[in-house]
């Protein structure tokens, strides 16, 4: 029942966009244990269907830069080999903290975005 849950909160934040994989590779170590590199691998799996729902409904909805799309995705399949090599000839505990460092920098950054746009907002009325 746990796996579903996680399934259900990691798919409705992946589908809007916001890195579902990210909430899934922490619920997955935080609350069910599950080693770094499996729950990184996990999301690889997690990542491929909810990925091509989000596209599909985005193209319905004109709301992708296909050729931009088509480069990122090219270039990326070259980084993800390179971040899966690192992965897994890197040890646990030091890809632990550099997942940490990731999502601490991914916070910084949202907040830091959230509290421009409300000085924005406010200097407007």
């Amino acid at each position: 029942m746990l796996e579903v849950l996680i399934g259900v909160v990691s798919g409705i934040v992946s589908g809007t966009g916001m890195g579902g994989g990210t909430i899934l590779i922490f619920l997955l170590t935080f609350i069910m244990g599950v080693e770094q590199r499996v729950a990184q691998a996990t999301n690889l799996i997690f990542f491929i269907p909810t990925s091509l729902i989000a596209i599909i409904v985005n193209l319905k909805n004109k709301n992708l830069d296909v050729k931009a799309g088509v480069i990122i995705s090219v270039f990326g399949i070259f980084g993800a080999i390179i971040g899966a090599n690192l992965a897994i000839n890197m040890d646990v505990k030091i890809l632990r903290k550099c997942f940490g460092i990731f999502l601490s920098i991914i916070a910084i950054n949202e907040i830091y975005s959230i509290t421009k746009q409300y000085k924005k907002v406010k200097n407007k009325e």
